[in-house]
């Protein structure tokens, strides 16, 4: 529990009713989306205003209490878990678009406000905001640029940093800074933007973003493309790339995930495919069609059992809509589901998939395999029980070999969800000691007391390995 003159200096800072330490909201916010990791507050506190946060962070950073900023919690790396006590901060009152400059296709937002209905309000205004993650109706901007989300849109369109160009950031010890602008070149100094997309609110505490807006496209075609190969799917993918085409979306499903889905959302889908690619286009109405008459072809020539293009945009985000429910349609399965991400190069996909495959059954445990197979972001999916702590043993075992299958087939621990708690044992293996080194660096010269979601990103002990040779 805080102190009561900590507690005192907080509520003269942001008001009695936004700071909490009742029972119910320290447990409400002990977790988040992470499966099994649960960690108490020492309480809650709800900012207005980025002054408020300044003031709040000189508080704690002088009687070195540790802070954890939150948005809703969607998060999937134990990533506002606060394992270390502390306040948790939360971020929803700070929710409004403050600017929409139609000159310079920007907007400025606060980290508060929900993904989905920023990218609502911007489309209604004949703009386009990219970023998509499966979260986007729950999420946070805020969340999104602590970790860097991506979605479905990813291969064409990039993730939450290629959107960010500004920021409004408070330090541990309170100062203010600002990173970027309206602006499409600066180079003065460091980029300390980008450093903070993606930085898990380990160095700073987000209040103000400035995001890049584009035209949006003007026409969208969906097809789905089944295989009885996983290979041939696999090879489809990249022969897709070589064709110079790069699709909004092209996302893969394997034979159990296909199960699930079709059952969740009564698509009528064919149960005996070993894998099944949803493929978008957008852009101008003639290249769009050009392009999917290339995919269609690429598909035949690799095999494809069957092929449909979507004859409504009703039909299409049917088709999209089940992709997005993939974790839902599992996390019906069983009591727990635990959704990890591993990226590998698109040549890779097969191999990846095949290895998840050996994996799981090596293990004897059960791992549905979806993601976006157009930049090589698999999402492999767990369902179990947490009661069976052997099981769960063994859940955790196959992961660790997955970690070590993608860095060995030349890819990455994470491509979207950040490291946080889940993947900190293992960040070594990517970044190499070096690496870590110069992070730690990083870490250390923004909040040097540590307070700043502590126990994040770095791990205690890193887990050991055989020596891989990288493919």
């Amino acid at each position: 529990m805080l102190q009561e003159d900590v507690k005192r200096e907080l509520i003269s800072i942001s008001g009695s009713e936004y700071v909490k330490d009742d029972p119910q909201s320290l447990v409400t916010h002990s977790y988040d989306g992470t499966p099994m990791l649960q960690s108490l507050p020492d309480a809650v506190v709800y900012p207005s205003s980025t002054e408020e946060v300044s003031q709040i962070m000189k508080v704690l950073n002088r009687h070195r209490i540790p802070v954890v900023g939150r948005g809703s919690g969607t998060n999937l790396c134990g990533g506002t878990v606060p394992v270390q006590g502390g306040v948790v901060m939360v971020m929803h009152r700070m929710n409004r678009i403050l600017e929409i400059d139609m000159e310079n296709l920007t907007a400025t937002v606060q980290p508060g406000l929900n993904t989905k209905q920023f990218s609502t309000h911007v489309e209604s205004l004949g703009l386009f905001y990219p970023p998509d993650p499966s979260s986007m109706s729950i999420s946070t901007i805020g969340g999104n640029i602590a970790e860097c989300s991506g979605g479905l849109r990813g291969l064409k369109y990039g993730t939450t940093k290629d959107y960010v160009i500004g920021l409004e950031a408070v330090l541990a010890n309170g100062d203010i800074i600002r990173t970027g602008g309206k602006l499409m070149k600066d180079v003065a100094g460091y980029d300390l933007t980008k450093l903070l997309v993606g930085s898990e609110g380990t160095l700073a505490i987000i209040t103000e973003a400035i995001l890049k807006l584009i035209p949006p496209p003007r026409y969208k075609k969906t097809m789905l493309a089944m295989y009885k190969d996983l290979n041939g799917a696999a090879r489809t993918v990249s022969k897709i790339i070589e064709n110079r085409i790069i699709p909004a979306t092209l996302e893969i499903l394997d034979n159990a995930t296909i199960r699930v889905v079709d059952d969740f959302a009564k698509l009528g889908l064919p149960l005996d495919m070993e894998a099944i690619l949803i493929i978008e286009q957008d852009g101008d109405k003639e290249a769009v069609e050009r392009d999917i008459a290339v995919i269609t072809e690429v598909c035949q020539s690799e095999n494809a059992d069957q092929i449909s293009i979507a004859a409504s945009q009703e039909e299409a985000e049917k088709l999209l809509t089940a992709r997005r429910s993939a974790f839902t349609a599992l996390a019906r399965l069983r009591p727990t589901t635990i959704l990890e991400d591993a990226t590998v190069p698109r040549s890779k996909i097969a191999d990846m998939v095949i290895e998840i495959n050996r994996i799981a059954k090596k293990h004897q445990v059960q791992i549905s395999t979806f993601g976006h197979a157009g930049d090589g972001n698999l999402h492999p999916t767990a369902t179990t029980d947490a009661r069976n702590k052997e099981e769960i043993e063994r859940v955790e075992e196959a992961f660790e070999e997955i970690f070590e299958a993608a860095i060995r087939l030349g890819g990455t621990i994470t491509g979207e969800h950040g490291v946080g708690m889940v993947k900190s044992p293992y960040l070594e293996w990517k970044v190499g000691p070096a690496g870590m080194e110069v992070m730690k660096a990083i870490k250390s010269s923004f909040d040097p007391y540590n307070l700043l979601n502590p126990g994040k990103v770095f791990a205690k002990e890193t887990r050991k390995r055989v020596v891989i040779q990288r493919g």
